[in-house]
C-alpha cells in the first residue's frame, strides 16, 4: 500500500477535458468497501421549461481548494473508504458530462449519504458558475448554490 492509497480522498479535479465515469469509480475502488455510490450530473435539454443548447462552466481559482475542504468535511464525518470528485469546465452540450462524484464506505447506507452530501456540498459551495445558453438565443448565469 501507498502513502497516497491510504488517503481517502482518492481523486479530485476541476478540468476541462472529458470526464470519465471509469476513471472515477476505479479510484474509490478499496477492499474495506461494501457499498460505492456513484453520481453523474449530466446537461440536460431544458431547463424552468425553456430549451437548452449549451452550457458553459467556469471556475474561479479556489475552486478546486474548495472542493478539497469538502471533501475532507465528508471524510471526517462520515466512514469514507474513498472518495473523488470531478467537475468538467468549458463548453458542454447536451448530454456531457459535467459533475461525477463517488463514495465507497463500508456499507451502503453510508456511501449513499455521504455522496449525496458531497455533490450537495459541492453544488452549493465550490465557486463554479453556468452559462446557459437557451436555443432562443437567450443566456443566463447561475452561480455555486443555485445550479
Amino acid at each position: 500500500m501507498t502513502e497516497n492509497d491510504r488517503d481517502p480522498i482518492r481523486l479530485l479535479a476541476i478540468r476541462e477535458a472529458p470526464l470519465s465515469l471509469d476513471e472515477v469509480y476505479a479510484a474509490v475502488g478499496d477492499d474495506a468497501a461494501g457499498g460505492t455510490a456513484v453520481f453523474v450530473g449530466t446537461v440536460r435539454d431544458h431547463d424552468g421549461g425553456k430549451p437548452v443548447a449549451a452550457l458553459e462552466y467556469s471556475a474561479h481559482p479556489t475552486a478546486e481548494q474548495e472542493l478539497r475542504r469538502i471533501a475532507e468535511k465528508i471524510v471526517a464525518e462520515f466512514p469514507v473508504c474513498a472518495l473523488a470528485a470531478v467537475h468538467r469546465v468549458g463548453r458542454l452540450e447536451i448530454t456531457d458530462q459535467a459533475v461525477i462524484v463517488a463514495v465507497s464506505c463500508p456499507h451502503r447506507g453510508e456511501a449513499f449519504a455521504a455522496a449525496r452530501r458531497l455533490i450537495d456540498d459541492l453544488k452549493h459551495e465550490v465557486p463554479i458558475w453556468k452559462h446557459q445558453v437557451f436555443t432562443d438565443g437567450e443566456e443566463e448565469w447561475v452561480g455555486a448554490g443555485s445550479c
